[in-house]
């Protein structure tokens, strides 16, 4: 039997950030995961192919949207063999880079999966087919999330698909049907309709990304229905077919006909993806230590990611909502100091959440979603795009920065953006609300002109009724 000081679990960016930060602290680390380095969903089969290939739609849209300053371009010649390429380039550049940076650190990174014989031993199945023992003295599990799925409407097609075989790019298909309309789906459902899919989204809800402020929504939504060929709200699968050339599926629509027109209750699409959110990973070998699953398959913890086993963390999806990559990391660095006898609690106030849609939606702190459900007074200030002369320059006004601020304190509790380059927009607002910067701090930090951050000054002038380019009175109390 071999041992460790610290076994982590996963090697995804909750796993791989706790370990690197273990050995960095001068602990002996094991790090096990099934791939060849580290990286996890979200190198490997999420954020970062993703987002290569959302960069590509930019790229096809706005050379589309340039039409409308007198230059075109034709229409686009797309060779898939190397836009794959260019999305394995990227992830295997990033997993390889940290895989270097795991033997600098002297890490043992063992190939396989682990189960718990007990709270003090990991039986570890490598790659080779071999079994070994691991003993441990602490473990962190970070054993991620995988696609959910709709019960009872499972079908052996090679046409259906979840997020990560849609990363893949099999074909361009003329048609795509989207189930779920949430953030992973719109973001793949809007490349494959750059890429010249006709596509279509049913939401079983009353509207896209269900728990985002309408007001932030509403505009992405008016971007992803013209994009796409339709948008079915308050509309659900009941049914799917495999047939030679697509699947036929079968939906069940709650909207009125003059919401969004008449749904056909039958269609067929060459492809189908699902993408109805995603469910933690089972532990294997959970059952022998005392570590809690609840009724959903999360992990219980405390503040300091411990479970109810002394020796055993957990971080991650595989402990709860939000399901971010950056959660994950901070988790798993905060589970490191509490390890190494640091007093320490995971206590953000603002995990920043990005949809990395065009135009991109971006939120942190508390939201008017938040607020209503705690009945709690908050003021908003909210700055359109419309008046900023950079958004102007791109040709897309189609934005909105808005603060949410106590009304008392003028502290401000929440930070929401819509538009190109949100997701990189709200790092500011994180700062903000985690240093409990107040609208007057935000009011008199000089912000560069002409560019989009500054919105979220004009934003803080807004709420004392004086911002330059809107004219927006403040209310009387």
């Amino acid at each position: 039997m071999s041992s460790t000081q610290l076994a982590v679990i996963g090697a995804g960016p909750g796993g791989y950030a706790a370990a690197f930060y273990a050995a960095d602290l001068g602990l002996q680390v094991t790090l096990i995961d099934p791939s060849p380095n580290p990286g996890g969903v979200c190198l490997y089969r999420g954020c970062i192919p993703s987002k290569a290939l959302l960069h590509v739609a930019d790229v096809l849209n706005d050379a589309k949207h340039a039409e409308a300053w007198g230059i075109s371009f034709g229409a686009p010649s797309i060779d898939l063999d190397r836009l794959r390429a260019f999305k394995t380039r990227v992830v295997n550049q990033l997993t390889g880079g940290l895989g270097q940076l795991s033997k600098q650190r002297k890490i043992a990174y063992l190939r396989g999966t682990a189960a718990f014989v007990d709270a003090r031993t990991l039986e570890v199945s490598t790659e080779d087919g071999k079994k070994t023992s691991l003993a441990f003295g602490h473990a962190i599990i970070a054993t991620g999330s995988s696609p959910a799925t709709v019960p009872g409407l499972s079908i052996d097609s090679p046409r259906l698909m979840d997020s990560t075989t849609a990363l893949d790019l099999p074909d361009i298909p003329s048609s795509l049907l989207v189930v779920g309309g949430g953030y992973i789906g719109l973001e793949l459902g809007s490349v494959y309709a750059a890429l010249g899919t006709r596509v279509t989204v049913v939401e079983m809800t009353g509207g896209l990304l269900p728990g985002a402020d309408r007001d932030l929504v509403n505009i992405l939504a008016k971007r992803v229905e013209s994009i796409c060929e339709a948008v079915r709200l308050n509309t659900r699968v009941v049914s799917m077919k495999a047939l030679e050339n697509g699947i036929s599926v079968t939906v069940e629509s709650s909207a009125s006909s003059g919401e969004q027109g008449a749904v056909p209750p039958e269609q067929t699409y060459d492809r189908v993806l699902v993408s109805i959110g995603r469910k933690p990973n089972p532990v294997p070998g959970i059952g022998n230590t005392g570590v809690v699953v609840n009724g959903r398959g999360f992990v219980e913890v405390d503040g300091s990611r411990r479970t109810a086993e002394p020796t055993i963390y957990a971080i991650g999806d595989v402990v709860g909502e939000p399901m971010l990559a950056h959660k994950a990391s901070h988790e798993g660095r905060v589970a490191v100091e509490a390890i190494a006898g640091q007093k320490v609690a995971f206590e953000p106030l603002a995990i920043p959440a990005v949809v990395f849609t065009d135009p991109e939606l971006a939120w942190c702190g508390l939201t008017e979603t938040d607020a209503q459900k705690q009945n709690r007074d908050v003021t908003v200030a909210r700055f359109p795009w419309g008046a900023s002369g950079r958004s102007l320059t791109l040709d897309r006004s189609d934005g909105m920065t808005k603060l949410l601020l106590d009304p008392k304190t003028e502290r401000i509790l929440g930070v929401g953006i819509v538009g190109p380059g949100a997701g990189e927009l709200i790092a500011e607002g994180v700062l903000a609300v985690e240093m409990g910067a107040n609208a007057t701090d935000m009011k008199m930090s000089i912000h560069p002109h002409p560019t989009l951050s500054e919105t979220m000054m004009e934003s803080a002038e807004v709420f004392f009724g004086h911002a330059t380019h809107v004219y927006r009175p403040r209310k009387q109390a």
